[in-house]
Order: C-alpha cells, then structure tokens, then sequence
C-alpha cells in the first residue's frame, strides 16, 4: 500500500497545508474502509437489506448465505445464496451475486452501483389460469422511476422459464450467459421504461426450447435506443440445420411493433416430426423461411395483427413404412385411406406441430409396409391478419401430384376450407377430402372421389383424358411443382 505523505519536495506552506491535508484524509478513509472490512459484521445487515429489497421489489427477498465486502479493486458487495419469491414460490435465485458500488457518490450519501454480475440465476416467471403474473404488485399509473447508468451487467450459467397456464406455452433456455453494457435510462413514469433505454448486448444459451420445439447454440447481439431494440443477428442449430435471423422491437409508439426474418436452412424433417412420433417417419432436408410483422400488447392482438410470408421447401425425402402410390391405387377397393394424412406434411411450413398435434397424425404410420419417395415438396403461404393462406402448396411423389388449398386461421385456431387434394396433370381434382373445425378437434371429411384410380384399362383411359384439351375441369392446384412424368 502506498505510503501517506509525509516528505516531498519544496513545497509553499498554502500548497503544502493542502498537500498533507488531502494526504491525511486520503490516509484515513483507506485506514477506516480496512477497519470497516476487517472488524464489521456485516451480517448483521441482511435483516435490514432484505427488508428493503422486499419493500422494492413486492416480493419476499431471502439471502440464505453470506453478505460480504470487498474494497480492491473497487468497492463491491457479494450476496450468496440469494432468493426473491411470491407467495412462498421462488421466482428467481442465484448462487450469487456481486455490486460493484460507485465510491464518490458514497461521499454525497448517494448509492449508485457501476456493476452487477449474477451467477448462476434463475428465473421462472408464470402466467397463472387467471392470467395474473407472479412477479411483484402491479406498478401504480405514473409511478417515477429513478435514472439509471449501469457499465456492466453479466449473467453466467443461467437458467430462464417461462410458462402461461392459460395457452399451455412454455420457454425454456438452459446454460445462458448474458453480457450486457452501458444500461441507461433516464428518470420517467414507469409506463415509458422501455421507450428510454438504451444498451448494447450478447448473450448465448446452449439449449433452448419452446413448447416441443428445441434449438441449441443460441447466440443474440442486441442493441436499443430510443425505444427501439434490434436483435441481430439470431443464430442457432435446430434440428440439425442452421438458423438464422433478426428481430427488431419497436416501444417508441403507443402499441408496440414487431418484425421478424428468420431461415432454417437444410433441416432433418425426422428430427421435426419426432415429437409426434418416437419412430422413424420421414427423412430428409428441409429449407425454411419466414418474414412477420405484428403489433399489439397481448397475444391476441399479435395473431390479429400478423402479416408475412411463410415457405418451406425440400426435394428427394422419403415418408417410411408406406407406399403412397400404392395406396392411391388400391383406393378403390380399400376406402381407408385418408389423403388428408399426406396433407399433414404440408402443414410444416407455418403452422407446423401447432396444426398437426390435434390431428391424428399417426394413422399414416400404420405400418403398411413401402416407402414413399417425395421428388418435391413446396408449401408457401402468405399471412394476412392473423390468417394463412396456401399459395403454392404441394407435393410430387413418383407417380402422383398432391395439392392443398385453404386457409389456417390462427386467431380462432381454426381450418378454414382447408381441402387436400389428389390432382392430374391438369391441376384437375381426382380425389378430394376436407379438413375443417379446430386444431385441437379437427373433423376429416370423407374422400370425394371424382375419377376412379382402379384398374389397369380405367388407369388407361384416365391418363389418356388428362391429355384431352378438350375436356372442362376446375383448376385445383395451378402452382410451381410440375406433375410426375
């Protein structure tokens, strides 16, 4: 430790009265900060902290471990073990936790911290079935909130839940470290907090999972200002692909905007699928792509508002434990098989196991035994308030062409004219079933045969008048995917 001043240079008695002066207080205040650290119990403080926290906060603040502090190489302050619950249910914990305190406004009797670094945090926040929150009391109309200036705030190890009773949504993110700088905000009604922030920030999770969705190696820079967050850009591995994407979050209005591009390129469809089924059901890569914009304070006017496109595409995938075209064939004879069930693949592309997971999705496993090969695949969609609506939806197997039209309503969870279709080469219908009601409790009407797909001289005939011109149909399926040949 530096020595205090005692002898120096030739010095003018004013400058030298100032000199000892500052040297002497200097001298006493490190003196009685090691005296503080040394001989203070500080742990007589955690009545008196968590007490004051709980009254901030609204909820129980418990520290379970030490209260420590440390003067090199700045003033910092250590809980361990620290806890805040509501109604006796941790929302969030940490093994954790280290201030680092401002010492010159100290001197002013101001607490301002410079640093904060938790480690190994958890937070689970929940949405009960009456839609309350279990985080806190709700804040008071143009309550002021005080200035903030943070340099740095980091999270190691964390551990993030999310779950709304209500809708049965649930996010998950394992292993997560955040490393945020520079968080500002000025003074304000706590209405407008995130109209006035402002920071820079990387965080990364190894897993993340959203309901039956999961992804791995999820990485995020973040920056805001002026009521305005981007989030670019997102990466992260799901399902053996590569995602990649960007989020910007708009506050600065009275409703808040969102817009979102996101790809997932070169996916496994068996991966995808595995949640509705624990065995092999289809392989292959898929390559998708999303673009949304919505705007709204609750879920209900997101979906509302939710306009974009939604596309997903692959070529040479193979559904296994069935013949496709020879089940088509054997319609006739057999009547039990639903082609709705082959439409359920083309549900992937923007509504994915939200859709499929009410419907009887395995009955195409029954294990007829085969293997169908898909050439192409192609299931585009645009979104318009809420609503999907198939543009160019389709596959193509070895011998047959199948297209899907409708809608997916995603405000009232709902199938709108949703028909799957059996097509010629015309685009014309030749086997034709309707899917309506719930995504929960769809109704699968029964197949609507227009053309008989038995027997050899029939199968003759029909091929011969899908190249008559001058035979009238109604055009089902008129998009990009060509018919077998």
């Amino acid at each position: 430790m530096t020595a205090c001043p005692s002898q120096g240079v030739a010095l003018t008695r004013p400058l030298k009265v100032i000199v000892f002066a500052t040297g002497g207080l200097v001298c006493l205040a490190v003196l009685a900060a090691v005296a503080f650290f040394f001989f203070l119990d500080v742990d007589l403080y955690k009545p008196r902290l968590e007490t004051a926290a709980s009254e901030l906060l609204g909820m129980q603040v418990r520290i379970g471990g030490h209260l420590s502090f440390a003067l090199f190489p700045g003033l910092r302050v250590s809980l361990e073990d620290v806890h805040v619950g509501n109604r006796g249910v941790d929302v969030f914990s940490a093994k954790r936790a280290t201030l680092g305190i401002e010492l010159l406004p100290l001197l002013r009797k101001q607490f301002r911290f410079g640093s904060l670094a938790v480690e190994q945090p958890r937070l689970a926040i929940e949405r009960n079935h009456d839609g309350k929150i279990n985080i806190g009391k709700p804040g008071t109309p143009g309550r002021a909130m005080p200035a903030l200036d943070v340099a740095r705030v980091t999270f190691s190890d964390g551990i993030f839940l999310y779950t709304n009773k209500q809708t049965g949504y649930l996010m998950e993110a394992k292993a997560c470290n955040l490393d945020l700088r520079r968080l500002q905000r000025p003074g304000g009604v706590a209405e407008d907090v995130l109209k006035n922030f402002s920071f820079t920030a990387e965080a990364t999770c190894a897993q993340v999972r959203r309901n039956e969705y999961r992804a791995t190696d999820f990485k995020v820079s973040a920056a805001a200002k002026n009521g305005v967050i981007d989030f670019t850009p997102v990466t992260m591995r799901a399902y053996g692909g590569q995602g990649a994407g960007n989020i910007r979050a708009d506050f600065s209005g009275t409703d808040p905007h969102y817009q979102l591009r996101y790809s997932l390129a070169q996916f496994h469809i068996h991966e995808f699928l595995s949640a509705l089924s624990p065995g092999p059901v289809a392989r292959g890569p898929l390559d998708f792509s999303m673009t949304l914009s919505m705007q709204g304070k609750t879920v209900k006017e997101l979906r509302m508002s939710a306009n974009g496109e939604a596309t997903l595409r692959g070529k040479n995938l193979a559904i296994e434990g069935i013949d496709l075209d020879l089940m088509l064939t054997r319609y006739e004879s057999s009547q039990n098989f639903n082609i709705v069930d082959v439409g359920a693949f083309l549900f992937a592309g923007p509504a994915g196991l939200v859709v499929m997971k009410g419907y009887n999705f395995a009955s195409i496993l029954k294990k007829t035994g085969g293997r169908s090969e898909i050439r192409t695949l192609v299931s585009h969609w645009k979104v318009e308030s809420g609503v999907a609506q198939a543009q160019d939806v389709a596959l193509v197997t070895n011998k047959n062409r199948i297209a899907l039209q409708g809608e997916l309503d995603f405000v009232n969870q709902k199938f709108r004219d949703v028909t799957v279709s059996v097509v010629d080469a015309r685009g014309c219908a030749k086997l034709r079933q309707a899917i309506r009601g719930s995504f929960q409790n769809p109704v699968v009407d029964k197949p609507n045969v227009l053309i008989s797909l038995a027997g050899p001289v029939i199968n003759v005939l029909k091929k011969g008048t899908d190249l008559l011109p001058g035979e009238k149909c109604e055009v089902f399926y008129a998009g990009s995917l060509a018919p077998p040949t």
